[in-house]
């Protein structure tokens, strides 16, 4: 059985396709294909408060894309989601009817809460150490959703509009630093060690440059290296040194910023990186929303 998520980020939308297979009982989550397109919708909101028809343009014709592609594949049931850049968006909601309109598709716009809760929904605490305390960051372009979770539980979660895409617009408030640091501090202290969860194209692609996969984790020493050595190379030179799309090699330098922050507030030594994010969330929620349906 195949499934497909959309997500429409502030920096790029997503069209994932996953098949599920049952084993022994258990769902085995096979990504099949992934689509993205950087179309960068935080551009225009975090500056002029509205998305531009140029982009809204782009927008359709990519949704339109992806709507054909969910009929070609047959899946049982799909999900689309708008975050952070539409949340702001004055013209969100317009948006969305047209969508509707012109794909067929579907989209819903989603709050910080929803987005935190989704993010977690990929079951990634199964393979955790149930002995262990774990702070799940989810980075992206308009905001960075944080999850706690230790005892087999979700201890708290909320999401900040600290992102990747604000940061290179310099739309970030002051304040939101401020209580997402505050969050941290109050929420983490007393728990040693606390590990950290890592996720978003950004985290991924950093991991995939430390040439250390066999250990599955990234140290904060290590994480700090890599992003001065990207600090330490232009715009130019980080696309050709290390095979990075321009969408990518401008935003991943404050992706790596907001990561070491919330691991030195959290006193985090090192994140794991399990590739996993809010479109693997998406796909595991409509599993379980079809199996109990089927029930």
């Amino acid at each position: 059985m195949v499934f497909a998520a959309i997500d429409i980020g502030s920096n790029a939308i997503r069209l994932l396709f996953c098949r599920v297979y049952v084993v022994d009982g258990k769902p085995h989550f096979n990504k099949e294909e992934l689509f993205r397109m950087p179309i960068r919708l935080g551009e225009d909101v975090f500056v002029n408060g509205k998305i531009s028809d140029q982009k809204i343009e782009r927008l359709i014709w990519a949704l339109k894309g992806y709507s054909e592609l969910i009929k070609a594949y047959g899946v049982i049931s799909y999900r689309a989601v708008a975050t952070s850049a539409m949340r702001d968006a004055s013209n969100g909601l317009e948006i969305i009817e047209k969508v509707k309109a012109e794909s067929g598709l579907n989209v819903e716009i989603i709050d910080g809460k929803n987005e935190a809760k989704l993010v977690f929904s990929n079951h990634i605490e199964e393979i955790l150490n149930p002995k262990h305390a774990y702070l799940y960051i989810d980075v992206g372009g308009g905001s960075t959703e944080l999850t706690l979770y230790y005892d087999n539980k979700v201890m708290a979660a909320k999401s900040f509009n600290v992102g990747t895409v604000r940061m290179i617009l310099e739309k970030v408030d002051k304040s939101e630093l401020e209580e997402m640091k505050s969050w941290i501090k109050r929420n983490t202290s007393g728990i040693h060690p606390l590990y950290g969860i890592g996720s978003g194209g950004n985290i991924n692609k950093i991991f995939k440059m430390s040439a250390k996969k066999e250990t599955k984790h990234l140290s904060y020493d290590r994480l700090k290296n890599i992003y001065d050595m990207l600090c330490s190379y232009t715009f130019k030179e980080r696309i050709e040194r290390f095979d990075l799309k321009p969408d990518r090699a401008d935003v991943i330098i404050p992706a790596a910023k907001i990561f070491l922050s919330v691991m030195k507030n959290a006193d985090i030594e090192k994140v794991f990186v399990p590739q996993v994010g809010l479109s693997d969330g998406l796909v595991h929620q409509l599993y379980d929303n079809y199996i109990k349906t089927e029930l």
